[in-house]
């Protein structure tokens, strides 16, 4: 039985556990042409993942925020079992984590439904103790106020936790909340940049992120 470096894990959802990437480039572009018919460009909506949906919208597009937020909730619910994509290894990695007793839990900035329902698409949600959503904080990343949460929630302590995520604001959420930061480069962030956040560590394969959880 291998032994994990930390007793508690928090992971990041969209681009850490599930590739949600293609299907959020894409809900973007849906809800921005069939509102206000402007396509963005891809690399420039990668960079939006991590916030919330509102946050993205009432900065950019303010009096149409609402109807944007709705199209993208929409089509991306519709389309998740199309453009989602299960990472390989992560299943196993979970499954080993929690066989070595590690508490496991979700930080996001996704909405609870679509986050649930993206859980269970990958078929992670047994694996997971407890997912704190974008309706349970009042603030989100690079606020700590997600991660605090799912570590009250797990009865854990921030010093003995680590956080898993795959954007600069999860990086910073973690240092904020006294937490360990691993970075991992196959989600929407770029290297460079997850490195100028401070992470702990940075990987960039699922063997490499179990050997630092596992040994």
């Amino acid at each position: 039985m291998s032994i994990p470096t930390w007793p508690v894990a928090v992971f990041d959802l969209d681009g850490t556990v599930v590739n949600t990437i293609p299907l959020i480039i894409a809900s973007y572009e849906h809800a921005l042409t069939s509102v206000l018919g402007v396509r963005p460009e891809p690399a420039e909506a990668k960079s939006w993942i991590g916030e919330t949906l509102q946050e993205t919208f009432s900065r950019r597009y303010p009096e149409r925020a609402a109807e944007l937020v709705a199209s993208y909730v929409a089509w991306n619910a519709a389309n998740l079992a199309t453009l989602a994509q299960r990472y390989v290894g992560m299943d196993a990695l979970l499954a080993e984590l929690v066989a070595a007793g590690v508490q496991i839990g979700l930080a996001t900035s996704k909405r609870r439904l679509s986050a649930e329902n993206t859980v269970k698409f990958a078929g992670l949600a047994d694996r997971i103790a407890v997912t704190v959503a974008m309706e349970d904080t009042e603030l989100h990343k690079p606020s700590p106020q997600p991660l605090l949460l799912a570590l009250s929630r797990l009865g854990a302590d921030p010093g003995h936790s680590v956080y898993i995520g795959d954007a600069a604001v999860d990086v910073l959420a973690a240092r904020a909340a006294g937490m360990d930061a691993i970075a991992v480069t196959w989600g929407a962030g770029e290297r460079s940049g997850l490195a100028a956040a401070g992470p702990t560590a940075i990987v960039d394969t699922m063997p490499e992120l179990h050997r630092l959880l596992l040994g």
